[in-house]
């Protein structure tokens, strides 16, 4: 076969239009707006409530799938029947429901939204909890609300400024977190991050430590890495105990990073002063859990990234993130780039021609 029918044969297999999976719906309706008009995309919208053999046929049709939803994780079995994948997308920056090793095995890339708008909600979120602890704003509501059994005095608060506060993953949203606390509060920044050097984390705001030193030299310590197996349980009752009995504990990463029936021990003998918690291991949490019982525990429903300017952002990021990937190109957010020699591979077989140098 000479070079020309070679050609020939590639140019005949590219597929007319590429298939995009997506349940229910996007972050915002921008997101649909732009791959619409895209006249080599098909979108195809499924509800978690449609028949299994619909969900299952219309995957394996798919070149993308966004947002994996349980059941209909990121799997290796979701791989293995879904012939013609080639990413997956998260809608936001955590990634803990795809397989990461079966994704490099077979060739699919992991991307996500890391960086746009969640980056500013998230941080905002992480802030604001921080100042709700401090200065009681909890417990004086709720006391306010229940009864007149109480003095003023009793929700006397601490100022911000000039504490420490300790970030347990320095990236997009923990750097922006260190930002706010410096700029508004002087606050001293305290980083713990494997994958960063001493410099990178100096320049962005942070002095790096290891996660002991962290805990026990922090006045507030607010995680903000990924659910992954290094860091599934990586917080737990050894951890609490490090930290100071006046020191507070924040999360707005993923449930499981930190252990919840440890926390409520530990609160519960008063060596914290307090947790703010967005995530939780299963979501929502019952209404008997032990940590819905403290007044000094600030909750939230999963709502850190939740504001409209970041779905908006996110939904618009991966849109075109979407059309870069389907048009052969390498994705700006790859989340696995050890990936990409197998992606390579995958979507030459799959589209029947090479990437886009």
């Amino acid at each position: 076969m000479n070079k020309e029918t070679i050609m020939e044969t590639k140019v005949a297999g590219v597929p007319s239009r590429k298939r995009l999976v997506y349940f229910e719906r996007w972050a915002d309706p921008i997101a649909e707006e732009i791959l619409n008009r895209e006249s080599d995309i098909e979108l195809v919208r499924l509800s978690l409530s449609d028949a299994p053999d619909k969900i299952w046929e219309a995957l394996a049709g798919a070149h993308g799938y966004q947002w994996p939803r349980p059941p209909y994780r990121g799997s290796e079995d979701l791989i293995a029947r879904s012939p013609k994948l080639l990413a997956m997308a998260s809608q936001g920056s955590g990634c803990d429901v795809m397989d990461f090793p079966a994704c490099n095995d077979a060739g699919v890339m992991i991307v996500n939204q890391a960086g746009l708008g969640g980056r500013e909600a998230v941080a905002s979120h992480a802030f604001a909890m921080m100042l709700g602890l401090s200065k009681q704003l909890i417990q004086s509501d709720r006391a306010m609300r229940r009864d007149r059994k109480w003095e003023r005095l009793q929700f006397t608060g601490e100022d911000l400024t000039e504490q420490t506060v300790g970030i347990i993953g320095f990236g997009n949203i923990g750097t922006r977190t260190a930002e706010l606390c410096r700029t508004a509060y002087r606050m001293t920044v305290l980083a713990y991050d494997p994958y960063l050097s001493a410099q990178e984390i100096e320049s962005r705001g942070g002095h790096k430590v290891e996660l002991d030193e962290l805990l026990a030299r922090s006045d507030f310590v607010s995680v903000h890495c990924p659910l992954t197996g290094d860091t599934r349980g990586m917080i737990g009752e050894r951890e609490y105990r490090k930290m100071k009995p006046s020191a507070f504990f924040i999360t707005t990463s993923r449930g499981g990073i930190h252990d919840e029936a440890a926390l409520a021990r530990v609160l519960t003998e008063g060596k914290l002063a307090g947790a703010g918690l967005d995530v939780w291991e299963e979501e929502p949490p019952p209404l008997d859990h032990p940590l819905l019982r403290f007044d000094n525990v600030v909750t939230s429903i999963h709502i850190a990234g939740v504001t409209r300017r970041a779905y908006r952002q996110c939904a618009e990021g991966a849109a075109v993130q979407w059309i870069d990937i389907l048009r052969g190109k390498r994705p700006p957010r790859l989340v696995n780039p050890e990936v990409w020699p197998k992606y390579q591979q995958r979507y030459m077989r799959v589209m029947g021609q090479p990437l886009v140098a």
